[in-house]
């Protein structure tokens, strides 16, 4: 009998986190200070970021120690299981196996305090009081007020408007865990205020979020800011996942021939495909596995966004990241996924889209709720809607195993549950959703703007 469950002992956490940038294909372009147009001094992060953190963000050692202190949380959920999706198969009438890692088993329901917890030791051990951060959907914010709380630390969260709207119990969780909580824009910062006051109404996005948490913590004593994906070092801790699951498939004598997984700042599909890049390249993978990573048509940054360096945030206060970008003002539509409404990607996702090492599509909503459905349907766990487009490309991807007859191996991540998403489910099942598309002219109005601020933008030699 085929197994459902693959489950490995506590003494199996990983012990060391995969560092990619060693083995990308090339060297990443350097964050760069739009004032002096030179690559920014690792020291000037650390105003902003814990300084280990800062070390890790521009490491080129493969593999570095996960403390001992993080991996007794870890304990907690971690190692979380590797599910056979049976009855999916079955329903789909596919020769394909199709297996799915559950990140949804943490404590906060999400893939997020594999580096949440990890960034709020950093911060403890350095001596700091109080993390502010932004958060989209609410799992970033629910996990780092997981991790805050784990470590003693404050923790102030800026989540964007749309998504306390829709998800008011991912607040609640948040202040369960002792976190403040307001909705961006706020009148808690300068430059929340002046978004409201522009407009009103504003729905709030991830840029905007991002900008008012920086200002937060250069304007608070002794408080650091934390990011939950995007970055080097957040990407990095999430790399557990993938690692886990290379032993599982040990377990079991199988290898998947395609890995699928949502990107919105790039930190779960990171974590769970990058170690399998290193088996790739390491000539340690059996196979020559296809990589896939899968964004909204709302919001589509690689896709359709420009591959040019930009703004990490609204208020231009980060420094300019070469990446794939929608511009740095992108407000997203309102739609459901709001983890995956960020206007860019993370650079190293970026480069390795760029150079052909992994595929990328975008999906609309509609057609991600209707897997979702068959997924709650036949597997039973509700599935949040980011990692709900992982599922659509995975089951397309079985599909095409039941044309052809091919017995291929099909792994997704389920990087997260989606019980405080209900509200989404229903707006699918009453037919209010829209397939919203995001038209490619608006990306030429962004970029056309970005280069009237930086003249020069283009012209940077990295």
């Amino acid at each position: 009998m085929d197994k459902v469950k693959i489950f490995l002992d506590e003494d199996e956490i990983p012990k060391k986190w995969y560092n990619i940038n060693p083995d990308l294909p090339k060297p990443l372009s350097p964050p760069i200070d739009p004032k002096t147009r030179e690559p920014v001094n690792p020291e000037v992060l650390m105003a902003l970021f814990a300084k280990e953190l800062v070390k890790q963000e521009v490491s080129t050692e493969r593999f570095i120690d996960i403390p001992e202190e993080v991996r007794e949380i870890y304990r907690l959920w971690r190692p979380s299981p590797l599910f056979r999706a049976l009855n999916l198969e079955k329903e789909l009438k596919t020769p394909a196996r199709i297996y799915y890692k559950y990140e949804g088993v943490s404590p906060p329901g999400s893939h997020k305090p594999n580096t949440a917890v990890a960034q709020a030791y950093y911060n403890m051990k350095e001596g700091i009081e109080r993390i502010a951060t932004e958060t989209g959907a609410g799992q970033w914010g629910s996990a780092l007020a997981f991790g805050c709380q784990q470590m003693g630390l404050e923790c102030q969260v800026y989540m964007v408007k749309i998504s306390y709207d829709q998800k008011p119990f991912r607040a609640l969780m948040m202040q369960a865990y002792g976190a403040g909580i307001v909705p961006s824009p706020s009148q808690q910062t300068e430059f929340g205020r002046k978004i409201l006051e522009a407009n009103p109404d504003s729905p709030g996005s991830l840029g905007i979020a991002i900008s008012e948490a920086i200002e937060d913590a250069v304007t608070h004593d002794n408080t650091k800011y934390a990011l939950g994906s995007v970055l080097n070092h957040v990407l990095l801790h999430q790399t557990v996942i993938g690692q886990e699951t290379i032993k599982q498939f040990e377990l079991i004598d199988d290898y998947p021939d395609v890995i699928c997984g949502c990107i919105g700042g790039g930190s779960s599909f990171s974590g769970i495909s990058w170690p399998f890049y290193y088996h790739k390249i390491t000539g340690k993978a059996p196979k020559d596995t296809k990589i896939i990573a899968i964004e909204p048509t709302a919001c589509p940054s690689v896709t359709k966004g420009k591959y040019m360096y930009d703004h990490g945030d609204t208020a231009r206060m980060t420094p300019l990241l070469k990446m794939h970008t929608l511009g740095h003002e992108f407000v997203p539509a309102p739609i459901h996924a709001g983890g995956l409404r960020y206007h860019g990607m993370a650079p190293q996702v970026c480069l390795m889209a760029d150079q052909g090492k992994i595929e990328t599509r975008a999906y609309n909503q509609i057609d991600v709720f209707e897997a979702a459905s068959l997924f709650v349907k036949t597997e039973g766990i509700i599935p949040a809607p980011e990692p709900s487009h992982a599922i659509k490309a995975a089951i397309d991807e079985a599909l095409k195993c039941k044309e052809t007859g091919e017995k291929k191996t099909i792994l997704f991540l389920l990087c997260g549950h989606g019980h405080f998403d209900l509200a989404a489910f229903d707006a699918y099942y009453s037919r209010k959703l829209q397939p919203y598309e995001y038209p490619a002219e608006e990306v030429e109005k962004s970029m056309h703007k970005l280069k009237e601020i930086y003249p020069w933008i283009e012209d940077l030699p990295y």
